[in-house]
This record gives C-alpha cells, structure tokens and sequence, in this order.
C-alpha cells in the first residue's frame, strides 16, 4: 500500500438518531468504494495505492453528507502518503488487537 487515510466525518444534525444515519451513508459510500477500510468508533481509515482516489473519496464524504441532510460537515482527516515505498497498513497496525 502507498496511502492511507482516516476521515472523521461530522455532520451537523438536530439528534444523535440523524447523526448517526448521515454518518452511515459517508461509511456506506466509503465501503463502496472497494477499497480495503476499517470503520472505529471516531473514524474510518481506508487504504490503496492511487493517492488522488483516496483524496477524491475524502472530498465526496462531504458532498454525500450534505445530501443525506447535514445542513453542514466537518471533517478531520489524517494522511499517510509514501509514493516511493510502502505503509504501515491496517492489518499490521491492528491484527494482534481485534477480538478473539
């Protein structure tokens, strides 16, 4: 893997219930996407080779979010980027820690 990143999206919404469907449409949207992911309690981390696919998926989470209803969105996004190596991914970083 070249890239990776993890997005926090954040709605602004008039209850946790709606919150938490707008949010689940951005995770749907990102699990669409094909690319290996890995939802967490305050983000989605998501990995792949083309940087401007990760960056694209990022951009859309805010346009998704907007049309499920959010009358705006935040965003926190973290990037890892090694155009000439590899990364740490995923299941390196977190294999020995998921429940048996």
């Amino acid at each position: 893997m070249k890239a990776s990143i993890a997005i926090q999206v954040l709605p602004e919404a008039p209850n946790d219930e709606e919150l938490i469907r707008i949010v689940d449409e951005v995770i749907a949207f990102i699990k669409n996407s094909g690319l290996h992911c890995h939802v967490g309690p305050f983000e989605t981390t998501i990995e792949g080779d083309d940087y401007d696919q990760l960056m694209d998926i990022v951009k859309e989470c805010q346009h998704i979010a907007i049309k499920a209803g959010a009358a705006k969105v935040s965003a926190y996004v973290k990037v890892v980027y090694n155009p000439e190596g590899e990364i740490l991914t995923i299941d390196r970083k977190i294999t020995k820690h998921a429940e048996a």
